[in-house]
């Protein structure tokens, strides 16, 4: 792989390697992080030059120590797999599965939260949201998926769409707002009327 680090300068690194075919045929794809801009449109841009190359998210946490309790730590994963993975992304790579309860540990002090805070001194875990918002992908999109074309024609609401091997569908929506959102879930002309509750997420199978 190559680049390794932020969505925002991808394509021009991609295109350094990519347009030297002596460099590009031993590159499997593009590994990036999510630090900085979002610049989702980027993963797209890279797909659509380099089709032929894959596209993998290497590394993302939330920075800043362990954030306990946080909301919005768990929308951050839920919209960067979303979108990331809506634009051609075959995998996504937490940083730190479990740290301990200060976000560590670390040699310079670089403390950052995770999915698992290991209370050491209780000998308990401490579940982030990030933990159960991974779930609504980690539980049902499983190895050997396929994302299939779904949009979400109502904002503020996020989706992406999944099919297994055994044929089943998978619908994973996202509503970060502070309202509750009715819409209708339409999966091969069938529709079915359902609400999302102010900042939350849910997946739908079918």
């Amino acid at each position: 792989m190559i680049w390794d680090h932020n969505r925002d300068l991808m394509v021009e690194r991609a295109r350094t390697i990519f347009a030297d075919p002596a460099a590009a045929a031993y590159v499997w794809g593009t590994g990036f992080h999510w630090y900085g801009e979002d610049c989702f449109d980027n993963v797209q841009a890279v797909h659509d030059a380099w089709p032929d190359k894959q596209l993998l998210f290497t590394e993302g946490c939330q920075e800043g120590g362990p954030h306990h309790g946080s909301w919005e730590l768990g929308e951050r994963y839920a919209r960067s797999m979303i979108n990331d993975l809506n634009r051609w992304t075959v995998g996504w790579i937490d940083w730190n599965l479990a740290l301990d309860a200060q976000g560590g540990p670390n040699h310079v002090g670089n403390y950052c939260s995770a999915p698992v805070l290991v209370d050491t001194a209780r000998g308990t875990l401490l579940r982030q949201s990030s933990y159960f918002y991974l779930g609504h992908f980690a539980r049902y999109v499983r190895p050997g998926a396929r994302r299939v074309h779904c949009i979400s024609t109502g904002s503020p609401l996020e989706a992406s769409a999944f099919v297994d091997t055994t044929g089943e569908i998978s619908i994973v929506v996202l509503n970060c707002s502070e309202q509750p959102q009715p819409f209708w879930l339409q999966v091969d002309g069938r529709r079915h009327p359902t609400v999302l509750p102010p900042r939350s997420i849910a997946t739908y199978l079918g």
